[in-house]
């Protein structure tokens, strides 16, 4: 089993700024992906920042030179920091991770994992 778990969401005024973090556990062989979206009511799923094994990263247009992806591949663990927040930025943040893992003692699988969501919300 393979489990996502995240932290930092929170409320923060305009202009504040937050640092979300998601550790994904349990019997993985490697991540390739992994990223932030984010899901406002009313709205649909979308993805805010990626990150690749090798570093590399992409931003949604509305968070680029606001937000930062990171990520520590020896502990399985991805950051998001967030400054400059304004109130469209409120939504449920989701880690998600592309990874492999350990299915049985002699195979592996590949698969898509999601965490449970942490609530940003930011006052105007």
């Amino acid at each position: 089993q393979v489990q996502l778990v995240e932290s930092g969401g929170g409320l923060v005024q305009a202009g504040g700024s937050l640092r979300l973090s998601c550790a994904a556990s349990g019997s993985i062989r490697s991540i390739y992906r992994m990223g932030w979206y984010r899901q406002a009511p009313g709205k649909q799923r979308e993805l805010v920042a990626g990150i690749q094994s090798g570093g590399s990263t992409t931003y949604a247009d509305s968070v680029k030179g606001r937000f930062t992806i990171s990520r520590d591949n020896a502990n399985n663990t991805v950051y998001l920091q967030m400054d400059s927040l304004k109130p469209e930025d409120t939504a449920v943040y989701y880690c998600n991770a592309d990874l492999s893992f350990r299915r049985s003692s002699f195979t592996y699988a590949r698969d898509d994992y999601w965490g449970q969501g942490t609530q940003v919300t930011v006052s105007s």
